[in-house]
């Protein structure tokens, strides 16, 4: 994916294997925190960040989606961690 380019529709499955669309975000305002694979390193630190800040991304009106190519079962270890 390239800067400027528009997403896909199907943005992929969540941790509970249910199909996230974009356009069950349509008219929201979206923090898509995209990353390589669950549990390395930098995502991790990433990750952090990202939870460290999830209270504030809500106030201000956003929701928040991680998105890799791992499946449901990695996703849920990499939460839980």
């Amino acid at each position: 994916m390239e800067v400027g380019q528009r997403l896909p529709e199907i943005l992929g499955k969540d941790q509970d294997g249910k199909e996230l669309k974009l356009s069950d975000f349509k008219g929201k305002k979206l923090v898509l925190y995209v990353y390589p694979k669950d549990s390395t390193p930098g995502c991790t630190t990433e990750a952090c960040n990202i939870r460290d800040n999830y209270e504030r991304f809500l106030s201000l009106g956003y929701v928040v989606i991680g998105v890799s190519i791992q499946d449901e079962s990695s996703h849920k270890k990499f939460i839980a961690k």
